[in-house]
């Protein structure tokens, strides 16, 4: 028995209700995977932030008509398509789907959607192999660290090379 007009309007009102809270939405070709396995990738992006979400292509392209945000996502709508829908740290969700992807080696990457542009496979990729937020906080306060630390050796260094300047001035008179 097919979905009434009523379920097909309440999945795409879901949809939209999703996407607005959503920072990136990246489309994956979920053909050949097994209901454990799609399980599976829920979890591990469920861990990361984010959400997988299977539904028929035309049910997202009615959802993202009209939202200049989301329009175009409609280029990577075929066969059959899963929506990986992140938010937060898109890097951990897009790692989630990697890691994943390299295990079952049965989906592929379409592209992605974020602020509006379409990204093709290889810029997502590129976007999961940033660090993480809290890795590029510690590189920052590490370089932090490091000018200061030199500024203090720096400072240091004038009172001591001037000291050492007079003792040689000293020590040469002395002689």
């Amino acid at each position: 028995m097919g979905r009434t007009l009523e379920d097909k309007k309440a999945i795409v009102e879901s949809l939209k209700a999703q996407l607005s809270e959503t920072d990136m939405a990246v489309v994956i070709d979920y053909k050949g995977l097994s209901v454990s396995e799609i399980t599976e990738l829920r979890q591990k992006l469920s861990e990361a932030g984010g959400v997988c979400k299977i539904t028929k292509n035309t049910l997202m392209r009615i959802a993202v008509d009209g939202d200049e945000n989301w329009q175009p996502v409609s280029e990577f709508l075929k066969d059959s398509s899963a929506f990986l829908l992140l938010q937060g740290d898109i890097g951990a969700g897009i790692k989630a789907y990697q890691a994943f992807q390299k295990a079952a080696k049965k989906s592929e990457l379409r592209g992605g959607v974020l602020e509006g542009r379409a990204l093709s496979a290889d810029e997502v990729k590129a976007i999961g192999d940033l660090p993480s937020k809290e890795q590029l906080i510690a590189q920052i306060a590490g370089g932090i660290n490091a000018v200061t630390t030199k500024v203090a050796v720096g400072i240091k260094e004038v009172p001591n090379s001037l000291a050492r300047a007079l003792q040689a001035i000293a020590d040469k008179d002395a002689a």
